[in-house]
């Protein structure tokens, strides 16, 4: 079908398309505002709705139309699916869907980059692609964090146009139906990125939709989203714990000593621990005298039970309809760096009501408790315990059974010719880079090593944060786009890829998991001077 596709493009526009990042050379004929209060039909979506409107179409000056819509729900009380596609007047005849982050509520920036995209590279629409993304099906309350509002989960059909990825797909048929009446032509590629919940999407859509997009991004991926949130509502108990929570400046102490402890593993000592998977740390070796907390220059028993919880598997004793049986917990390495404020410890401890100022995963937990869990706004969330959840057991059963759907088997995806670049942080503090390995893992073993390794490739990237958020070791930066572009065009996949450290001018080698880059000799700052080891 993909074939048929490339067919009927016209030779020089397939051409121009073939080249990784180009543009076609003449502007797209399109009337942008002929768009304007355009009914989308609910035929031409594959799952349930009651169709949809185009709601605004304007040209920014000299670059693209940007076409605003609404989907409407089938359920009268459920929120409309909010979606923008953004139309260049310069089309390259391929079209990239972007994921959101956290509970979503906004609409992702359609002109930005992909996640850990390289700064030296136009980002996808300014390439030439048509880009298009949505809000999920809810909208956010402005009054609340960005990406943690999670009170749509009070409504059914919403919770399962974010949880499920419903609306995933809604979004999709509806932005290529949009992008076919504006160019009268169909896209020749299309791809989707994101990272963390748009991570989590990215694999959702390679699983149940194996068909609909080419080439898959996939970065710090929340894949088992349930099962994380079990975890993440332990800790948040464990660090509301009298004295347990490590403030800021035990934070810094905790990040200085695992850094001194693991940094030279990777053969030299430039900040960034290269080889996580060598670091071992103990952190009773920053133990208080007595074990009472007495400033800033130790940690107390309660606060490095604290820590060694965030660090260690987390397990349930009850079986779920989603299968999972715990999370993997974070590394000491990302624990670490749990020092940024807002993504990891934060700068308080949980607490009822739960504070902004504590970690964004509390938080998350907090708004899953009061509207996914128990429907009730008033609920204490510290007060349910994910161990022994008592009569909440069959509602978290239920609700695993649509969170955590991706099951690994990627097969249909990659007999549809997909390719998959799955990407995660070595110091990722609120998504396991664990947690993405184990799902590679689970991939390789349905799928088979061999059939693996022909449409997917795994990176962990040493001393990177999730997102690149607050001032990550390493702030990474990867022309994925082209790679994926490369592979899905012409076979080739990526080989010796070098990720670029966007906040201190150096080099690393992107090395393929389980590999991680070992100094040899020269600039420590520059790719060359590394070689992927295992």
């Amino acid at each position: 079908m993909r074939k048929l596709l490339r067919l009927a493009v016209p030779a020089a526009v397939v051409l121009a398309a073939s080249v990784p990042g180009a543009a076609a050379a003449a502007p797209a004929a399109l009337d942008c505002a002929g768009l304007a209060g355009l009914r989308i039909p609910a035929s031409v979506m594959s799952l349930p709705t009651s169709g949809g409107l185009v709601t605004a179409a304007s040209v920014v000056p000299g670059d693209h139309c940007r076409v605003d819509a609404d989907l409407y729900p089938v359920d009268p009380a459920a929120p409309a699916i909010k979606l923008r596609v953004a139309l260049p007047l310069a089309w390259n005849h391929k079209a990239l869907m972007f994921g959101g982050g956290g509970y979503n509520g906004t609409i992702p920036d359609v002109a930005g980059n992909v996640p850990f995209g390289p700064a030296d590279r136009p980002a996808p629409l300014a390439r030439g692609y048509a880009t298009f993304a949505s809000d999920s099906g809810h909208q956010q309350n402005p009054a609340r964090p960005p990406s943690l509002d999670g009170s749509f989960g009070a409504n059914d059909e919403a919770l399962v146009n974010f949880a499920a990825g419903d609306a995933l797909k809604k979004t999709r048929d509806a932005s290529l139906f949009l992008i076919r009446r504006a160019y009268a032509a169909r896209p020749t590629e299309v791809f989707f990125a994101g990272g963390s919940t748009g991570g989590r999407e990215a694999l959702v859509v390679a699983q149940r939709w194996p068909s609909a997009f080419d080439g898959v991004i996939s970065a710090y991926p929340a894949w088992n989203n349930l099962a994380e949130i079990l975890d993440l509502g332990y800790l948040a108990q464990v660090l509301s714990r009298p004295g347990a929570f490590p403030g800021p400046a035990k934070q810094t102490l905790l990040h200085d000593s695992v850094i001194k402890a693991c940094d030279g593993l990777d053969g030299v000592e430039d900040k960034v621990v290269s080889n996580p998977g060598g670091c071992r740390f103990d952190p009773r070796v920053l133990r208080c005298p007595g074990g009472t907390d007495t400033g800033p220059a130790c940690l107390s028993d309660a606060q490095i039970g604290a820590v060694t919880a965030m660090s260690s598997p987390f397990r349930w004793p009850y079986r779920i309809a989603g299968g999972e049986t715990g999370y993997p917990g974070f590394p000491f390495l990302s624990g670490a760096d749990m020092r940024t404020p807002f993504l990891g410890f934060g700068t308080t401890a949980p607490a009822d009501p739960m504070p902004v100022t504590s970690g964004y995963g509390m938080q998350y937990w907090d708004q899953w408790v009061k509207y996914f869990l128990t429907r009730n706004p008033g609920q204490n969330a510290l007060d349910i315990d994910p161990r022994h959840p008592g009569k909440w057991l069959g509602r978290i059963s239920a609700l695993s059974s649509i969170e955590d759907r991706n099951n690994a088997d990627l097969r249909p995806f990659a007999r549809a010719g997909g390719k998959l670049i799955l990407l995660h942080g070595a110091a990722d503090e609120l998504v396991s880079p664990y947690s993405t390995s184990d799902y590679y893992e689970r991939v390789r073993s349905v799928v088979g090593p061999r059939a693996t390794d022909a449409f997917l490739r795994y990176y962990v990237v040493p001393g990177a944060n999730h997102a690149n958020f607050g001032t990550p070791a390493v702030a990474a930066g990867w022309d994925s786009l082209t790679a994926l572009e490369r592979w899905v065009e012409t076979g080739r996949a990526p080989v010796n890829q070098v990720v670029t450290d966007l906040a201190h001018q150096r080099t690393l080698p992107l090395c393929a998991y389980p590999g991680w880059p070992r100094y040899r000799s020269g600039d420590p700052d520059s790719a060359a001077s590394f070689t992927c080891a295992r």
